[in-house]
C-alpha cells in the first residue's frame, strides 16, 4: 500500500475516529484499486475510469462502498497538494437500493425474553448477562459494538441514561428502562471481579483478561438464545434487535427526529430506512386483512 494511502488510513483513525472495522474495509478498497491501477495519488483519470472495468462482476453494493473509499481518498490527496486534479468523477455511480433491515416480531421478542428471563431465574452470572445484552439492545437501541465497549461508569447512578461513545467517537445519552436497569443491577452484583478491566461485559481471564466481551461471541449468544427459543438463529442478531427496537418505536409513534437521536445516526436518512420499514408492514397487512384480498380479480 502506498504512503499516501497509509496516510489516508491514518487520518480517518486520528480525525474522524473510524472503527477498526471500518478502517479494514478501506484497507481493502484501496489496496484493490492500487493493486490493479497502481499508487492512486499519481493515477491518471483513465486508469481510475478503468476500475469500472475491474469491478463489472461486483453487486451495486460492493462497486458503490468502493467508489466513496476512492472519491474520500481523492478528495484527501487533493486537500494534501498530492493531487492536482479530482479524478472521482471517472469513478462509476451505481444507482443501488437499500436493504430493508430485518425485524423480528413482536411474538418473536416475546418468545426471546421469555427463554432469556427463565434460564436468569436461576441467577447463574452468564444468564443474566445474557439477559442484560439483550435489555440493552432491545431496550436502548445499541450498536453491538457499543454494547460490548460500555465501560462500567457508563452504568446510571442516579438517572435511566447510559453515556454511550458511537461511530466516530460521538458520545450520546441513551435512555435505559426499569426492566433493562432492573437486570443491570442483577449483572452489577453477579459480575466478575476482574480488576484489569473496566468494561460492563469483560472477556474473562487468560489471554482476553482486561478485555470486552467480543463482537463475534455476542452474535454466538444472541443465537444460541434464539434456537433455544423456538427462533430461526439465522433471523437474529445484535443488530436485528436494534432494527427491531428503531421499528417497533416507529410504530408506536415516536418522531423520526427522536429516532436518529436515539440510534445516534449521523444523517436522517438512514435513519429514514425504519419508514419503509413500517410503510412494507402496512402493504402487507392490506394485501392478507382487506375484504378484497382474497376475492378473484375479473378478467
Amino acid at each position: 500500500m502506498s504512503a499516501a494511502t497509509e496516510a489516508f488510513l491514518a487520518m480517518l483513525a486520528a480525525e474522524r475516529g473510524a472503527a477498526l472495522n471500518t478502517l479494514s474495509a478501506y484497507r481493502r478498497d484501496l489496496d484493490g484499486a492500487e493493486e490493479a491501477i497502481g499508487d492512486l495519488a499519481a493515477a491518471p483519470r483513465d486508469a481510475v475510469a478503468s476500475l469500472a472495468g475491474e469491478w463489472a462482476s461486483l453487486a451495486p453494493a460492493s462497486v458503490a462502498r468502493k467508489a466513496s473509499a476512492l472519491r474520500q481518498f481523492f478528495g484527501f490527496a487533493v486537500d494534501e497538494g498530492w493531487r492536482q486534479d479530482d479524478p472521482s468523477g471517472a469513478l462509476p455511480a451505481p444507482r443501488t437500493r437499500r436493504a430493508l433491515p430485518k425485524v423480528l416480531g413482536h411474538d418473536q421478542i416475546t418468545a426471546l425474553f421469555a427463554r432469556a428471563e427463565e434460564e436468569a431465574a436461576t441467577n447463574d452470572p452468564k444468564a443474566v448477562r445474557l439477559l442484560t445484552v439483550i435489555e440493552l439492545l432491545y431496550g436502548s437501541g445499541l450498536r453491538a459494538s457499543e454494547l460490548a465497549a460500555l465501560p462500567v461508569h457508563a452504568v446510571p447512578r442516579d438517572a435511566p441514561f447510559l453515556t454511550v461513545t458511537g461511530k466516530g467517537g460521538a458520545t450520546r445519552l441513551v435512555p435505559v428502562g426499569a426492566r433493562a436497569l432492573a437486570a443491570l443491577g442483577r449483572w452489577l452484583e453477579l459480575r466478575p471481579q476482574i480488576p484489569a478491566s473496566r468494561y460492563l461485559f469483560p472477556a474473562g481471564n487468560g489471554r482476553t483478561a482486561g478485555q470486552h466481551l467480543s463482537r463475534v461471541r455476542l452474535f454466538q449468544l444472541i443465537k444460541g438464545l434464539a434456537g433455544r427459543a423456538g427462533i430461526d438463529p439465522a433471523s437474529i442478531s445484535p443488530h436485528v434487535l436494534r432494527h427491531a427496537f428503531a421499528t417497533h418505536l416507529l410504530e408506536g409513534g415516536a418522531d423520526l427526529r427522536v429516532l436518529q437521536t436515539l440510534l445516534g445516526h449521523a444523517d436522517i436518512s438512514t435513519t429514514q430506512i425504519y419508514t419503509h420499514v413500517d410503510s412494507a408492514r402496512l402493504v402487507a397487512l392490506v394485501n392478507s386483512r382487506h375484504p378484497l384480498a382474497t376475492r378473484a380479480t375479473s378478467d
